[in-house]
């Protein structure tokens, strides 16, 4: 099974999380499911460039990359994702969904209230736990 290295951005502003909705999919199990902001790893890139890249590309905005949060393994019916999170602040200006149904900023204690990608819904268990 593909093992696919991601990374995540749990951007945090004014005691609120930042969460967006994937698009529909051929995969199901993922399919309109919400998630932390991020993506794949490429090759020869660190975390922290990666992070950069996806964020820009993603949703046309700059963020500041702080400490990690936390690592994911999690077996999905097709790959295995080895996923990082790290918690960030947003820059200046606001974002566009380039790739993303929706958007919410959320307090901790509303995270549950999503239908969460399976791996994501692990990093909002460590951050109820940190």
């Amino acid at each position: 099974m593909e093992k696919i290295n991601v990374v995540a951005a749990v951007i945090v502003k004014d005691g609120q999380y930042l969460c967006v909705q994937r698009c529909r999919s051929h995969q199901s199990y993922n399919s309109e499911r919400w998630e932390f902001p991020g993506g794949k790893v490429e090759k020869g890139e660190s975390d922290y460039e990666a992070l950069l890249r996806e964020i820009k590309e993603e949703m046309d905005w700059d963020i500041y990359v702080g400490r990690r949060l936390g690592v994911i393994t999690h077996d999905y019916p097709d790959f295995t994702i080895n996923l990082k999170a790290y918690l960030c602040k947003p820059g200046d200006g606001d974002f566009t969904l380039l790739e993303h149904l929706d958007a919410r900023w959320l307090p901790l204690d509303q995270l549950d209230t999503l239908n969460w990608a399976e791996a994501d819904k692990k990093i909002v268990q460590i951050m109820h736990n940190s």
